[in-house]
């Protein structure tokens, strides 16, 4: 038949046969990169302060960082964002979380949290006390520990820190910090003075520093 077919219509040629699913039918990569994509920003709105629900990257190098973490979060290490108050530390750093989510990830698991973290992980703090809650927060997948160095320091607090910190290390989860105080200064004010060798040996092998400049946005925008 198909020969009877040719001879009849010899200018005929046949096209391409797939079976290949469109970008827009499952089977198909990028839909389910766009359905995972739509699942991790829900996540993200929900994690993220009314602030800073419209945040992006604007920083180059911050940007880059959220694209290694959405592609290969085991090596892409960590960021810390160090300035003074108002330069836009912490609307970069969500601005980054919503990019990772918008890349859609196979894995999207966020924490945000503050100094307020020493109130929650204190004995009688939450309902699931100290090693519960240091627990939920040391296993996260990619944790936001927003104005490091601010809480007053005590040995308990730099206890927590560096159990924090060094559990991210260890399993090397991508994890972003910011602070207003430089990682080393030479007028020695800095993370180091804050919190020791032991907690910034472990920030610097791996941990992209970024220094945020400028003048207090908030008072401008005021």
């Amino acid at each position: 038949m198909l020969a009877g077919l040719h001879e009849r219509h010899p200018h005929l040629t046949a096209g391409p046969v797939t079976d290949s699913p469109s970008p827009e039918e499952p089977g198909h990569p990028e839909y389910h990169r766009r359905r995972r994509a739509e699942w991790a920003l829900s996540r993200w709105k929900t994690a993220t302060p009314l602030r800073y629900s419209r945040a992006d990257t604007a920083h180059p190098a911050v940007q880059q960082w959220a694209d290694q973490v959405a592609t290969a979060p085991e090596t892409a290490g960590s960021l810390l964002l160090t300035g003074t108050t108002g330069t836009g530390k912490t609307h970069e750093t969500y601005g980054a979380l919503r990019s990772i989510a918008a890349a859609g990830p196979h894995t999207y698991e966020i924490r945000a949290t503050t100094v307020d973290m020493y109130g929650l992980l204190r004995p009688h703090g939450s309902a699931r006390g100290t090693e519960g809650e240091l627990g939920r927060l040391a296993h996260v997948p990619l944790l936001l520990l927003d104005d490091l160095g601010s809480a007053k320091a005590t040995e308990w607090t730099d206890e927590i820190t560096y159990r924090l910190v060094n559990e991210h290390y260890k399993a090397c989860r991508p994890t972003i910090y910011t602070s207003n105080l430089p990682a080393r200064a030479a007028d020695g004010r800095d993370l180091t003075a804050v919190f020791g060798e032991r907690i910034v040996s472990r920030l610097s092998e791996d941990t992209r520093v970024i220094a945020m400049t400028g003048t207090d946005r908030r008072r401008a925008a005021a």
